[in-house]
């Protein structure tokens, strides 16, 4: 080609398919992580306005603008491709994920029913196919469990490795960050952390999770669902944390390298996505701590949900003492509560009742659930 093009664009090269691409063609260069072209392919908020504001003119889109933007920003918005842009450009929507919802205003004069975007899912499929194709190991398993429970991981991103090294330390992080299920949000000295973009992702990493121990858990989703119920309306959410609990105790038996708090937390906020009441919302930043789940109302499709949650889990390995147990337990209660002061815990409840929640597991066993008062007493229900 080099005798017929001045300059060749190649685009949607992932790093595995890059480094054979251009083993004998030692002119490339990739310009994936650098920072002119951090805003190339993705729309800022100046720009998603702007379309707004064009369809509004041409009478195909009537709601509120700002109602629209707050919308979509949980669910689409929060990429950032290039370690020099993070503290000085705009943070990029996802453009197929904003044009699949202002097509549904367009068409419907409202916001889809499905807020995930199923166009999305692609390289998820695609890396789903790639692990159950090389095989995973638990170190792997460990981090994807991490991410979904956390939020986010610290690593180095490499540029390029060939298929057969996927799985080599570092380089299965960076496959998530090129496939879009991971993207720059902060950095540690010399590492990047790299964490979840939005909630259109998190629900692709909750989706992994429960394809990969649903058959072991055996739950029936029709109890949950009348536990959800129970949840959202008459705010009571033990028997919703009793039946995961007894789910993860399921699949733990079946596969060993599960249990751990990670483990636990990831699975439970897994089988937690599956109602669309709630947006789940894993270590959540709240009075400079970090509530390990805060479960948000859904409330502009489901106002009738009356009820949100702050949950503390607590974990003790089948070593730790009734002591270090009893000391959990009552640390919870300071935790929850100094959540609760943040200014932000009243806009993300959105009018419902607010329960502050403790749980508390040993090994693949729940040990007891118990509710925080806001203010005086502790009302604890044991498991």
């Amino acid at each position: 080609y080099k005798a017929n093009f001045q300059r060749i664009l190649f685009m949607g090269v992932s790093p595995v398919t890059l480094d054979d691409l251009t083993s004998g063609f030692n002119i490339a260069l990739n310009i994936t992580a650098e920072p002119p072209f951090n805003m190339m392919l993705g729309f800022s908020e100046t720009e998603v306005r702007q379309m707004i504001a064009y369809y509004r003119e041409a009478g195909l889109i009537t709601a509120d603008t700002e109602d629209m933007i707050a919308e979509m920003k949980p669910w689409y918005d929060n990429y950032c491709f290039a370690k020099a842009c993070l503290r000085t450009d705009p943070k990029m929507f996802n453009s197929d994920m904003v044009l699949y919802y202002l097509r549904h205003h367009i068409a419907y004069q409202t916001s889809p029913e499905n807020m995930l975007d199923t166009n999305t899912r692609t390289d998820y499929k695609k890396l789903k196919r790639l692990v159950e194709l090389d095989g995973m190991s638990e170190r792997e398993r460990g981090y994807i469990s991490q991410i979904a429970a956390e939020g986010s991981i610290v690593a180095d991103l490499h540029t390029s490795f060939p298929a057969e090294r996927i799985f080599d330390e570092g380089n299965f992080i960076s496959l998530l960050y090129y496939y879009g299920m991971l993207t720059i949000t902060d950095t540690k000295l010399s590492k990047l952390v790299l964490g979840i973009p939005n909630n259109n992702v998190r629900k692709q990493y909750y989706e992994y999770l429960l394809n990969e121990y649903h058959p072991l858990a055996r739950i029936d989703t029709r109890d949950l669902d009348e536990a959800y119920f129970t949840m959202a309306l008459r705010g009571d959410i033990q028997p919703a944390l009793t039946l995961i609990a007894q789910a993860y105790k399921n699949a733990s038996s079946v596969r060993s390298g599960m249990e751990g708090e990670r483990n636990v937390q990831g699975f439970i906020s897994a089988y937690l996505s599956l109602t669309p009441l709630y947006l789940i919302a894993p270590e959540t930043e709240l009075a400079h701590g970090y509530c390990d789940l805060f479960l948000m109302p859904d409330r502009k499709r489901y106002p009738e949900v009356a009820h949100s949650y702050i949950v503390e889990l607590k974990y003790l390995t089948t070593k730790d003492t009734q002591a270090k147990a009893d000391r959990q337990w009552e640390e919870a209660v300071g935790q929850l509560r100094h959540y609760a002061q943040d200014g932000k815990v009243a806009l993300m409840a959105q009018g419902t009742k607010l329960h502050l929640v403790r749980m508390q597991m040993r090994g693949a066993e729940l040990m007891r659930i118990g509710e925080v008062a806001l203010a005086g007493g502790i009302t604890c229900i044991d498991a």
